[in-house]
């Protein structure tokens, strides 16, 4: 398999633009030979907690069908974010698109305090894609719950891709998470997070990839849109910039 991360700039509240500004790396992907591509957290609206009622839709929604196409054209699973509509409320959520599947969900079950005024956690979901089901999908606050990782060992995910959206306050913290859920449960980690504003703070960038063993492959800087895509063979990292 080949699994990218996306480090992408979400234009706050745009969901047409940021489809468009998907599909420019998912054709970057697919040109590399990617078979997935996991996108930030809400990449599709932004992180913007307190516009995600107004934004939420619900999977079926017409205005992804070009992820869909692009996921059958391209032989190649997505994971954008999006918030979406629930009988209770709204969910952080992960629509993916496969070749062969119709659409599914993986909404975050884990929230942090200042998202429960804006959220409801998602139901249970062990959230693995790929090939036998081996990539365990996170969603940012998820990563700091021990037992999402330890669940996602024990269903047997030999990768975990993390959706998130990190600023500098506190992107060496999760950095250095993500290499000991890595390094303690012995899974490639990769992480996608966004770059630009969101939620008033500016994100970091630097999206990653870790062997299995906890060090460090590969990673983004800052402010540049691209990808990292994982050769799950050779466990070779490339970088592809999009501009």
């Amino acid at each position: 398999m080949k699994i990218a991360v996306a480090q992408a700039k979400p234009v706050t509240g745009d969901i047409q633009r940021n489809i468009d500004l998907h599909k420019i790396l998912i054709e970057l992907a697919i040109s590399h030979g990617a078979d997935t591509i996991i996108f930030p957290e809400l990449s599709l609206t932004g992180y913007e907690p307190t516009l995600a009622s107004a934004l939420a839709i619900t999977p079926d929604d017409s205005r992804l069908n070009e992820l869909s196409q692009a996921s059958v054209t391209g032989k190649i699973t997505i994971g954008a974010g999006i918030p979406t509509r629930h009988p209770e409320g709204v969910c952080i959520s992960m629509v993916l698109f496969q070749p062969d599947k119709s659409r599914q969900l993986y909404s975050k079950r884990y929230l942090h305090a200042d998202e429960e005024p804006f959220f409801i956690p998602g139901p249970d979901n062990a959230g693995l894609i790929g090939e036998g089901g081996k990539i365990a999908l996170a969603i940012c606050y998820e990563i700091s719950v021990p037992l999402h990782a330890e669940e996602a060992f024990a269903n047997g995910a030999e990768f975990y891709a993390a959706s998130v959206v990190k600023s500098a306050r506190n992107i060496g913290v999760a950095l250095e998470r993500l290499s000991r859920i890595a390094r303690d449960h012995s899974m490639t980690v990769l992480m996608a997070n966004s770059i630009g504003r969101a939620d008033g703070e500016m994100c970091a960038g630097k999206s990653a990839v870790w062997n299995n063993k906890g060090l460090l492959l590969d990673q983004l800087d800052d402010s540049s849109e691209g990808l990292l895509i994982l050769d799950t063979d050779t466990q070779q990292v490339t970088v592809h910039l999009s501009r």
